[in-house]
């Protein structure tokens, strides 16, 4: 019964959207250690309705700020996530400030370009996780510190 329940979610074809807006840089600096931190407000709109299916459990969800260095081809800061319960709850609008700190370990965020990107993860009752993300780009941080 539960290989028939996870096997039939391989027919449900999500069309998930999502939006999101920075409404604010409310500081960028430079810490005393040489690091740069950046402190934003967003606008998150989602609707992620269609990855529910009666086999899903919750969706637990997370926005990144995603951008290159010389050192590294990719760099992924977590700044906000939520855990989606219900179906009913998966298309929303939220305000809010980075709820994790978006801190690079050197001087790279002056005047960096980066993505920002919802990934998510769907939690089946049985069966296997399944992940995937939308990738949201054109966004740019302040050549100096404010």
């Amino acid at each position: 019964m539960c290989v028939i329940a996870s096997l039939s979610d391989n027919l449900n074809i999500p069309s998930p959207s999502a939006e999101i807006q920075i409404m604010n840089i409310n500081w960028f600096q430079k810490q005393p250690k040489g690091s740069d931190e950046v402190s934003l407000t967003m606008n998150i709109s989602a609707d992620l309705q269609s990855l529910f299916t009666w086999n899903t459990k919750q969706v637990f969800i997370f926005v990144a700020a995603e951008y290159e260095t010389r050192k590294n081809s990719l760099n992924q800061v977590s700044l906000w996530d939520a855990i989606i319960p219900a179906k009913e709850r998966a298309k929303f609008w939220i305000r809010s400030s980075n709820k994790y700190r978006f801190v690079d370990h050197g001087k790279n965020l002056r005047g960096k370009e980066f993505n920002l990107t919802l990934h998510w993860h769907v939690m089946p009752k049985t069966g296997k996780m399944f992940a995937d993300k939308i990738v949201m780009s054109g966004y740019s941080l302040p050549e100096e510190y404010i």
